[in-house]
């Protein structure tokens, strides 16, 4: 799937799962545009050949955030064709009836508002050429909700809709939108809850690697009939509706 001469967008690179994607389409020809609020994301960008950049800023803040894809987009000679948006936060873990406010908005600006402020910058310029790419990590409690995680579940839920309205309005213009799924997937973060591998199907949690292949995939021209589609990377996670 070899993609030279586009130009690819990914938010939340500096984490587990935002650096294997651009890792597999740094592979696959693209110039990437890596982004994160974490220092980390300078790392990812180091370890990948080719050319490519980064920025440290923070997604829910609309005019950093535009400012730098248009500064990337400069040091990488063009428009974003592709983008991949996988920042995300859980800021606080608790009971619906005493999440804290903050959190609250912290989650839906950083994990909902950001994806559209992203995908609001860059739509334009995909539209005008007639070719674009909107691959948006969401994850199974957006499906069937994640008790304690009101703010981040509510927040995954209507990344669904942003994806299928986004599919609905770009599809005649050669622009594609569809969401991926992540469920436990091998990170820091999840790799030592091994209690709740015994929950998933296929017996193990997911790799990285897995979740990158789904999105390069429909980042590339063999996608270009796929649409509004919401898909699980989850080994069967959600089949049972089994949540923590």
């Amino acid at each position: 799937m070899t993609q030279n001469g586009r130009r690819a967008l990914v938010t939340g690179a500096g984490g587990a799962i935002g650096g294997a994607i651009a890792r597999a389409l740094a592979t696959d020809g693209y110039s990437v545009g890596l982004c994160d609020r974490d220092a980390a994301v300078e790392e990812v960008r180091e370890s990948l050949a080719g050319t490519h950049a980064a920025r440290i800023f923070d997604v829910a803040n609309r005019e950093a955030s535009e400012a730098a894809m248009d500064e990337m987009a400069g040091e990488l000679g063009g428009p974003f064709d592709t983008l991949v948006t996988a920042a995300a936060i859980v800021d606080n873990i608790a009971s619906a009836s005493e999440f804290p406010p903050e959190s609250w908005e912290r989650e839906l600006a950083v994990n909902l508002s950001g994806a559209f402020w992203c995908a609001r910058a860059l739509a334009s310029a995909m539209l005008e050429r007639g070719f674009g790419r909107i691959v948006v990590l969401s994850s199974g409690a957006g499906l069937v909700g994640q008790p304690r995680q009101v703010a981040y579940s509510a927040t995954k839920a209507g990344l669904l809709g942003l994806v299928r309205t986004l599919a609905a309005e770009f599809a005649p213009q050669g622009v594609t939108c569809n969401a991926v799924l992540p469920g436990l997937i091998a990170t820091p973060r999840i790799e030592g809850w091994t209690r709740l591998q015994e929950r998933v199907p296929v017996g193990r949690f997911g790799r990285t690697d897995e979740v990158a292949s789904l999105v390069r995939f429909l980042c590339s021209d063999d996608a270009a009939y796929i649409t509004g589609a919401c898909i699980p990377v989850d080994g069967g996670l959600w089949l049972n509706s089994m949540v923590s």
